[in-house]
């Protein structure tokens, strides 16, 4: 994988959420023509309403999208440091849900270690659109091993990512069985590091209702106590995404 471009990631999120921005253009278009047309003061408010959430949507979604993805320091990479403690790691396991956009960058950074990415994508549970089309557009890569979030192969890591992608284990159970692999595999003195949007009142007003999609601080919390790991650091990268870092 090359180097990110300056809008990457926005664009990312355009192709495969897209019916959703279609559909939300529409809304605005319509909204704006009973603007100018409905006559009633009533049907004019609650036009302006739908043009305004339209307009968020639209625009101030994917702003916050740019900022996060494209402008933040989440894919430059220097909270790494933090996050691992200044450990360089020998052996590291990346998971992903069926879009797999860090591992490639990463082992660039750290070369010398040993590597295992697995993919948990499960097309009989994942079922959403958007998922599917970044699987299409961005196929596993070469070595990727397709791997059951509460069976993974047999391995040892130093660290092991989990980055923007646990989130697609909905239940709060399938998250501790991850949480339970993850530590089953985790090296002495090495460190699970998990990056994910949280439900909370930042991510509600960019995304609106959108961010149902993501599970609260106390969810997660309880899953990965359930699988007897504890929280070593949590911080943000932008209002918009939190690290968590634990340890066995």
């Amino acid at each position: 994988m090359t180097e990110r471009g300056p809008f990457q990631g926005v664009a990312s999120i355009v192709r495969f959420n897209w019916p959703y921005y279609l559909a939300a253009a529409l809304v605005l278009g319509m909204g704006a023509l009973a603007v100018c047309f409905a006559p009633p003061l009533w049907a004019k408010g609650v036009a302006l309403a739908v043009v305004a959430g339209a307009v968020w949507f639209l625009f101030g979604s994917l702003g916050v999208s740019h900022w996060v993805y494209d402008r933040s320091d989440l894919y430059r990479w220097q909270w790494l440091e933090r996050a691992l403690g200044g450990m360089e790691p020998r052996s590291v396991v990346i998971c992903h849900t069926g879009f797999d956009e860090v591992s490639a960058v990463l082992k660039r950074r750290f070369p010398a270690a040993r590597w295992h990415v697995l993919d948990h994508f499960d097309p009989a549970t994942m079922t959403e659109a958007s998922i599917r089309r970044a699987r299409k557009l961005h196929p596993p890569a070469q070595g990727t091993l397709a791997a059951a979030f509460d069976a993974w192969p047999d391995l040892e890591a130093d660290a092991i990512f989990g980055l923007l992608a646990i989130h697609e284990l909905r239940p709060v159970d399938e998250r501790a069985a991850w949480f339970a692999e993850a530590r089953r595999c985790l090296a002495p003195g090495g460190r699970v590091i998990v990056a994910e949007h949280l439900r909370d009142m930042a991510n509600f007003v960019a995304y609106g209702p959108g961010f149902l999609h993501f599970h609260s601080p106390a969810s997660w919390r309880a899953s990965w106590e359930k699988a007897g790991l504890r929280l070593a650091d949590s911080f943000r990268v932008t209002p918009f995404v939190r690290i968590f870092v634990l340890e066995a």
